[in-house]
């Protein structure tokens, strides 16, 4: 079993299920509200109390929990590195813990659980508001009190949900010679990414169509030599690898909530490269778990196991 480490975000995910009206709506009222597939910080001060009147359901998340659900449920020996909040620590471990994830190492800091804003349309996409809240505090500290840990996993999955600095310690700590883990990194929100992409621990890149072009448009991806694999929705996965690139084409599915197939494809993506699995067929079984995501509402929820897949893990 390949022991695979999130270092990331926990968060409460209130989700509201909105029209193009009220989409359109609150574009209008927040420059900064987020496009379709896009995850962005809230503002200083955190989201206006008005989003929360269009909430319907209240989740556990955070794409750090999400990845680590998502390798745990793929076969990994999974473990959480992060902080949570004193408001909903025992409700987090209990569910982490029941889905697979170890959390001895989840914090207890004296600020509340991170929070995220989720509004899905009626084609499923999602836009995301996230607030730090304990997640502002994994600090390079942090990063350092539990190196040897991080270090001696199989994969480590990476987000930026958390502050760049405790990415960027991380990364420097694991940069050149020594045993280290393969890591991938899901460069949401892509603020900062471009101070992580120069550190060369980072195997594999993990973005969205948005994302990179993001990416792309600010010279970010210039400095970084590594795997590419980016997420296009129900369009082919698109590989770009130092020995080549190709195309692996998720299964049909029927979507109500594209929420977090982004990180489930991580989560398997991360726990099938430290078994051995051969790239291609690593990609194949995450975009089937990915797409097999999106008929279900939720994401941790909503996660599949392998059972089922239809797809050679390739080992």
């Amino acid at each position: 079993m390949p022991a695979v480490a999130s270092f990331g975000s926990v968060n409460v995910d209130r989700v509201a299920t909105v029209d193009a009206a009220t989409v359109a709506d609150l574009t209008a009222t927040y420059e900064w509200f987020p496009a379709a597939g896009e995850t962005v910080r809230a503002p200083v001060g955190g989201p206006p109390a008005a989003l929360g009147r269009h909430v319907d359901r209240t989740l556990l998340g955070g794409k750090g929990a999400n990845q680590a659900v998502a390798a745990a449920r793929a076969g990994a020996d999974a473990a959480l590195f992060g902080c949570v909040g004193a408001d909903r620590t025992e409700r987090v471990r209990d569910a982490l813990t029941g889905r697979g994830v170890a959390c001895k190492t989840l914090s207890v800091v004296d600020a509340p659980t991170g929070c995220a804003h989720i509004f899905v349309t009626p084609d499923a996409e999602n836009r995301i508001v996230v607030s730090a809240g304990a997640n502002g505090r994994v600090d390079p500290a942090y990063a350092h009190a539990h190196l040897d840990r991080l270090r001696a996993a199989d994969a480590l999955l990476l987000q930026n949900e958390v502050p760049v600095a405790a990415a960027e310690a991380l990364l420097l700590a694991l940069d050149g010679d020594g045993r280290r883990p393969t890591v991938l990194l899901d460069p949401a929100p892509t603020e900062g990414v471009a101070d992580l992409l120069v550190h060369s621990s980072i195997d594999v890149l993990v973005p969205n169509e948005r994302e990179r072009a993001a990416l792309a448009d600010e010279g970010a991806l210039d400095a970084f030599d590594g795997t590419v694999v980016t997420t296009r929705g129900p369009a082919p996965v698109e590989v770009d690898a130092p020995d080549g690139p190709f195309t692996v084409a998720p299964p049909p599915a029927d979507p109500v909530d594209t929420t977090g197939a982004g990180d489930v494809f991580a989560g398997y993506l991360a726990t099938e490269l430290a078994e051995g699995a051969p790239l291609r067929s690593a990609v194949e079984l995450a975009a089937a778990a990915a797409a097999r995501s999106t008929e279900r509402e939720g994401v941790q929820r909503a996660t599949p196991d392998r059972t089922g897949l239809g797809v050679g893990s390739g080992r």
